[in-house]
């Protein structure tokens, strides 16, 4: 009898470090509920993990610790499977700050199970419709010109439409760090999404992240705005009359009564890390607000 169960989870996940941001990120798909729980780690200034088939979720803050007192992530990986009397049937990727990548697949992971490392990333699966699904996750990942989580989700929809996990889908997760990058600059999870459950995750991921991208992440060109000022100004303060949020007279003079009935509508709508102060409006806000509160 083999010494240890032969259960394992169906999973594609890519690692990546962007080199222009720094940010660490970790995607991943599973015909496995919550997939986000178990897969990805990551910790902003020191690397990121994905841990999977019969996953030993103890390579995650194990693997950052290390790579945290500075050991490469080759380095690491050896060390943890050395330790692991169940090796085997582990897989896991990682890539630290430096952009150094490093990747392990036990024999015994159910096939198609296999990993790629490219220049600050690497793409692994197991139990996948073939060696395609991480191919074509590390071309999507190298061929996309835009940020790390668009560049995490490409990879994904890649993966997906190359065959997957050969077992179906199930969940989805994003995970994106970055110094200071999370909500009010008071955490490091820059991006942290999960789709536990949902019969197409990673579109559902693509869907969910499009509204925290709009709601949450500062990530527009600085010209991206228009100032709230003439035609502009006069067009946001009958919005915002209509919706009964401004009681003000609706001539294109910016006030203070303006700006107060403009941050009730950011407070209702979680608009706070889209504020400005500079009597500009990014632009996608603006969108927003012409979609969704009619004038007449």
């Amino acid at each position: 009898m083999a010494p240890w169960p032969p259960l394992q989870a169906g999973t594609f996940s890519i690692v990546a470090r962007d080199a222009e941001t720094g940010d660490l990120g970790v995607a991943t798909q599973s015909k496995f509920i919550a997939v986000g729980a178990v897969v990805p780690w990551a910790r902003a200034e020191v690397g990121a993990v994905a841990t999977q088939a019969q996953a030993n979720v103890s390579f995650g803050p194990k693997g950052l610790d290390r790579m945290g007192r500075g050991d490469a992530p080759a380095d690491v990986v050896a060390a943890l499977t050395e330790e692991d009397r169940q090796a085997p049937v582990r897989q896991v990727g990682m890539v630290d700050v430096r952009g150094r990548v490093a990747a392990f697949t036990g024999h015994d992971c159910l096939a198609w199970a296999g990993h790629i490392v490219g220049e600050g990333f690497c793409t692994l699966g197991n139990i996948l419709g073939s060696e395609e699904v991480v191919r074509d996750m590390a071309a999507a990942f190298e061929e996309t010109e835009a940020d790390l989580p668009e560049r995490l989700l490409a990879a994904l929809e890649a993966g997906q439409r190359a065959g997957g996990d050969r077992r179906g889908q199930q969940s989805a997760a994003l995970l994106v760090v970055r110094k200071g990058g999370g909500y009010g600059g008071f955490m490091d999870r820059y991006i942290d999404l999960r789709v536990d459950d949902h019969p197409t995750p990673i579109s559902e991921l693509g869907r969910v992240f499009q509204i925290y991208d709009l709601t949450l992440l500062q990530r527009e060109d600085p010209q991206d705005a228009v100032r709230l000022h003439g035609p502009v100004a006069e067009d946001v303060q009958a919005r915002l009359a209509k919706a009964d949020l401004y009681q003000g007279p609706v001539d294109g003079r910016w006030s203070e009564e303006s700006g107060e009935a403009l941050e009730r509508f950011f407070h209702v709508h979680n608009f706070e890390n889209k504020w400005r102060d500079d009597g500009f409006l990014w632009r996608s806000v603006y969108r927003y607000m012409q979609a969704r509160l009619p004038k007449d």
